[in-house]
């Protein structure tokens, strides 16, 4: 019929499970969450904070290689720092000789020129340097270095008398006398000088200074000067 009312909607507004706030709005109620057994969640480590500081100091540790690398190439460049270097002068032997109780007794006397090549680095030679005479594996005598400072570019001559005494020497000497037969005897010079470089007004650590000159004599009589027939001479240091 004209002029009915439509019939109320069967539809609810609402759904169900929910309610109205004060203002009409509908608010829905969550289920309440239940814990399901045997579920984990993440919990914050303590390592984080530890596996930063590991990262932090190995950065640390880079970055202060690469200035100690950056301060030792630029003191390279404006120092330019050389080996020094010997040469062997002169050798004369002033004693060699068996003694009753069979041992060899060696008396030499060496004069080396120590040359520092370097224009800016001063060499302090300390205590305990060695210069020593070897034939083979054995060795005869034995001296000691003085102890001097060596300026820039300079060269300096050292007179080094070497003692030694070898037990059981018989064999070495007959060793020794058939080789001066030849007129070619092989000694080993070998030099260990510690010593402490000088930069400007700086004096750095102690290194060592090793050395080793390979030479041929032609006699190894007493009280002769040794004619050097050949020489070769290698350095190297050691920190």
């Amino acid at each position: 019929m004209v002029g009915e009312a439509a019939p109320p909607p069967t539809t609810p507004l609402v759904p169900p499970g929910s309610s109205r706030s004060e203002k009409g709005i509908p608010l829905h109620h969550h289920p309440p969450v239940r814990a399901i057994p045997g579920a984990t969640f993440p919990i914050p480590r303590k390592g984080s904070c530890f596996c930063k500081c590991i990262c932090w100091t190995i950065s640390l540790l880079v970055l202060l290689l690469i200035i100690i690398v950056a301060s030792v190439g630029i003191l390279y460049l404006v120092f330019k720092p050389k080996l020094p270097d010997y040469s062997v002068d002169t050798l004369s032997i002033s004693d060699l000789r068996l003694n009753f109780d069979m041992s060899l007794y060696a008396k030499f006397d060496v004069r080396i020129t120590a040359n520092n090549p370097n224009k800016k680095i001063g060499i302090f030679y300390e205590k305990g340097g060695r210069l020593s005479v070897w034939y083979t594996n054995t060795r005869l005598c034995e001296g000691s270095l003085p102890q001097f400072y060596q300026g820039h570019q300079n060269k300096t001559m050292l007179n080094v008398s070497l003692t030694g005494q070898v037990q059981s020497g018989s064999t070495l000497m007959t060793a020794l006398q058939q080789q001066q037969q030849t007129g070619r005897v092989p000694l080993d010079l070998k030099v260990h000088a510690p010593v402490s470089i000088k930069l400007g007004r700086l004096k750095l650590r102690k290194v060592s200074v090793l050395g080793e000159c390979m030479l041929v004599v032609d006699s190894l009589a007493s009280n002769n000067l040794v004619s050097i027939k050949a020489s070769n001479c290698k350095f190297r240091m050691k920190l």
